[in-house]
């Protein structure tokens, strides 16, 4: 039985702790972490799930596998001692890691494996095929309704109240690194797709608040030497947290089920 630790225990780390108590082939929930214990121990106790509270390095010395899903200032607190530890985290952070390439090594020197879920994005396994060969440009375009973007840097930097719009406005063009920057819980998804192919300064994003939406979009296109392909996701915002859509935690309990399950399908 693989032991599996949630780090963070919000929308999406209490979603995939949910499905794996309930039942998930080969995996066995041992314990998460969370910035409020008490509220964290509270929520437990409502879903009937009895796992501990501890810290991150408790963490990771009790499990095999770490699903780092916590707010990005808690990334390195988390990822460090796990990989130190040898282990394998699996994470949504993809506009944290980018900021930070040199966990990659710290796995490498220490036997630790990090595996980015591919979150609400869809396509990575063509891009990733993709990047075997030659690519030639990565365009993204997310759009998103207003209330999935209040709160990013970027937006608070302009001064733009995106809950006042009454029609689209575009409040990003540039790199996916710059895009992760401004808008490090929204764009997870386009930090995912550059590291799968052309790297987050070659890859471009544009961000929209439109009003006009009730989900969020994303639209890639991928020009290659192999094939041109493109991607649209329309994602349907969790309630409790607009800007992320429900398929991201699912995304993560596909990615544990890859890495446990007698089947995987895809790459």
């Amino acid at each position: 039985m693989t032991k599996v630790g949630i780090a963070g225990f919000g929308t999406i780390g209490a979603e995939v702790g949910r499905r794996i108590a309930a039942g998930l082939e080969n995996m066995e929930l041992v314990g998460i972490t969370s910035g409020s214990s008490d509220r964290a121990q509270a929520k437990l106790k409502d879903m009937g799930i009895d796992v501990p509270v501890l810290t991150p390095q408790q963490l990771a010395d009790t499990a095999d596998i770490i699903v780092e899903c916590a707010p990005t200032a808690a990334f390195l607190e988390t990822v460090i001692p796990a990989l130190e530890a040898g282990k394998q985290v699996v994470t949504v952070s993809a506009a944290a890691l980018i900021e930070h390439m040199e966990m990659v090594d710290l796995a490498r020197r220490h036997g630790g494996r990090i595996i980015v879920a591919t979150g609400a994005l869809l396509g990575l396994d063509a891009v990733r095929a993709a990047a075997n060969g030659t690519i030639y440009s990565v365009t993204m375009v997310t759009r998103k309704p207003p209330k999935s973007l209040k709160g990013a840097p970027e937006v608070d930097r302009q001064g733009v109240d995106v809950m006042a719009l009454t029609e689209p406005l575009m409040l990003f063009d540039g790199s996916a690194r710059e895009g992760a920057r401004g808008f490090p819980a929204n764009v997870n998804v386009a930090a995912a797709l550059a590291l799968a192919g052309i790297g987050p300064d070659k890859t471009r994003l544009q961000i929209w608040a439109d009003p006009a939406l009730e989900r969020n979009t994303h639209n890639i296109i991928v020009d290659a030497d192999s094939a041109r392909f493109e991607l649209k996701i329309e994602n349907i915002p969790s309630i409790e947290k607009p800007g992320t859509g429900r398929i991201t935690a699912l995304s993560v309990v596909a990615a544990l089920q890859g890495l446990t399950s007698t089947l995987k399908i895809g790459s």
